[in-house]
């Protein structure tokens, strides 16, 4: 990897939304050196066949969908999946990914909105002084996440048939740089992907 990593976050829809061909057409426009998805499901395991690179999946407990991420790198230990406190319905992780000068924790949070910042707390406490959150947290607001700033970009991100445009998806910092981040398409999902430049603080 560069001094510079571009990183695209990306809430699938799991099943019925955007799937491993729509991924790959992403990474070869865009040539990220890591890919976040959130909602992905066995059909995104394909995605080294048709890419190579390196890949790893986390299921959600109780759920066919889960978290994944792809690089054509093989990062510095293999990925890890840290347990959250669970929503009504869902039962959440977060994975954790060491890309070399900081960690990345890809993240799908609960609903609730004093959950979804407990979540963001837990996750924060285990990472190191480098770090990204980035993912869909389902989260209106500020984070509320002391050392942690909010980076992303702000249009929104997400919107469901009937309600308002929403910015759930989030890219929070402590101890990297922002250089550039972007809104995509939306593509097949109903979430539009998040394309992040950056570098190590």
């Amino acid at each position: 990897m560069t001094a510079e990593f571009k990183i695209i976050s990306w809430n699938l829809l799991h099943s019925v939304g955007a799937g491993a061909e729509d991924v790959q057409a992403l990474v070869t426009r865009y040539r990220p050196d890591l890919f976040l998805m959130q909602e992905a499901t066995a059909r995104i395991d394909h995605l080294p066949e048709r890419l190579g690179g390196h890949y790893a999946r986390v299921v959600l407990p109780g759920r066919q969908h889960g978290l994944a991420a792809w690089s054509p790198f093989a990062l510095r230990n293999p990925a890890r999946s840290l347990p959250l406190q669970n929503g009504i319905l869902v039962r959440r992780v977060c994975q954790l990914l060491d890309v070399g000068p900081f960690t990345v924790a890809n993240v799908h949070l609960s609903h609730g909105q004093m959950l979804n910042r407990r979540q963001l707390r837990r996750i924060a406490a285990v990472l190191p002084e480098h770090a990204v959150i980035l993912g869909d947290c389902n989260m209106l607001g500020a984070p509320l996440l002391p050392g942690f700033h909010d980076a992303g970009p702000r249009q929104m991100t997400h919107r469901m048939q009937g309600m308002i445009p929403l910015r759930l998806d989030r890219c929070l910092l402590r101890g990297v740089k922002c250089l550039s981040g972007e809104i995509l398409d939306r593509g097949a999902s109903d979430h539009r992907p998040l394309l992040m430049v950056l570098a190590p603080a």
